[in-house]
């Protein structure tokens, strides 16, 4: 694996965190987007699959963003007969986002982008002392 190879691999690595860290902000952002009419269904938490990806002509493998998906998990029921979403008994369905997961997730997500970062930062600072050898 030579220089270009290491930070390809880690701009692969930063790419898929950043996408992580979309997907989390926008289920805390809509932890509370309820339906908005008679029985409809609130914001469906977000989840992100990652896949690894081989470069045939280098043999080098990177993570790549598999999909975007959907997390299935019931909805919490909230006992509120006054909002425009409340079903016949007055509840009403609430998105099935878990702020705790989400924190989580970010601080993973984080910390996987900053050792990404690193790498490809010590690997320029590599690169940049072998050509002042070579000057």
């Amino acid at each position: 694996m030579d220089f270009s190879d290491t930070i390809g691999v880690s701009a692969a690595g930063m790419n898929a965190q950043s996408s992580r860290l979309r997907v989390a902000a926008e289920n805390l952002a809509n932890k509370e987007t309820t339906g908005t009419t008679h029985g409809s269904d609130p914001y469906r938490r977000k989840t992100i699959t990652f896949k690894e990806e081989l470069n045939r002509q280098t043999g080098v493998s990177s993570v790549k963003v598999k999909e975007i998906g959907q997390d299935q998990t019931p909805f919490e029921q909230r006992y509120d007969p006054s909002h425009p979403a409340a079903d016949a008994k007055g509840y009403v369905k609430m998105p099935n986002v878990n702020s705790m997961v989400e924190i989580m997730d970010t601080h993973e997500a984080q910390h996987s982008y900053e050792a990404n970062l690193n790498t490809m930062q010590i690997t320029r600072s590599m690169l940049t002392r072998t050509i002042n050898l070579m000057k």
